[in-house]
């Protein structure tokens, strides 16, 4: 996958192109009671411990685990009241695992079924999602729902050039057409999105947090997915909702998927 040099560090994308399948899980099937949806919302806004590492992303293709482990952090500091020390080298080994210790990029829907099946290990523990399921990219509510409701979602990009030269200047990406239409694309990338603004999303990539608009969302975005964490996802009250998340409806897809 390429590594392209910008004006202040080296960009590694490592997001296949996006792949279907029918039996996905669509979020808003899980859905039994909607919380209300805040104009803003940001988990990370009142726990900044969180960190948010580069994961190797500078100089290896590993965005795709990379947004895993962003994730992870989150996942854990909600349930373990601590964060989890999340190194390289466990990003690294996992991303060697599902690309065959080649230096190609993942597809994001393999990885996710990896991460269901078996799980990721960072350190000595084994730490794995119930279930993943596709969000509506196309429906901001949806969006603004399900990182509310599962604390983010994993979305799927093809950045174009402006969107490197716009993150060195610290700016918000968003559409930018060139003298001829639309502006050449540099790769693709996986980025994790712990809230949102009025703008649109703010994801977590190459070492920060970046925000987008939602037409930058539209036009980019080839697929999201929201996670159901497996340790707690019995327990957590979504987005302080009591049965906001139909785990019965859930389980017995997963029941039928499995069988």
């Amino acid at each position: 996958m390429p590594r392209i040099r910008t004006s202040r560090f080296w960009a590694k994308f490592g997001k296949r192109p996006a792949r279907r399948d029918a039996r996905n899980f669509a979020f808003r099937e899980l859905v039994a009671r909607s919380p209300r949806l805040p104009v803003e919302y940001d988990f990370d806004e009142h726990r900044v411990v969180v960190p948010t590492p580069m994961f190797g992303n500078d100089t290896h293709g590993d965005c795709v685990i990379a947004g895993r482990a962003h994730q992870t952090l989150r996942f854990e500091y909600l349930e373990q009241k601590r964060v989890l020390g999340i190194g390289d080298a466990d990003v690294l080994r996992e991303w060697r695992l599902e690309n065959g210790g080649t230096e190609d990029g993942l597809v994001v829907l393999d990885s996710l079924k990896a991460w269901r099946a078996r799980g990721w290990q960072v350190g000595k523990s084994p730490y794995r999602i119930e279930a993943f399921a596709e969000v509506d990219r196309t429906r901001t509510a949806e969006v603004k729902r399900a990182i509310v409701m599962q604390v983010g979602v994993g979305i799927g990009l093809t950045l174009p050039y402006a969107a490197l030269t716009q993150f060195n200047a610290g700016r918000t990406w968003d559409v930018v057409n060139g003298p001829n239409g639309e502006p050449e694309l540099a790769g693709g990338h996986y980025v994790y999105c712990p809230g949102y603004t009025r703008r649109g999303p703010v994801c977590v990539t190459w070492g920060r947090r970046q925000p987008m608009t939602w037409a930058f969302l539209e036009r980019y975005c080839d697929e999201a997915y929201a996670m159901v964490d497996a340790r707690d996802a019995a327990l957590r009250k979504a987005a302080g909702v009591r049965g906001a998340l139909d785990l019965a409806h859930l389980r017995e897809r997963l029941s039928a998927l499995d069988a």
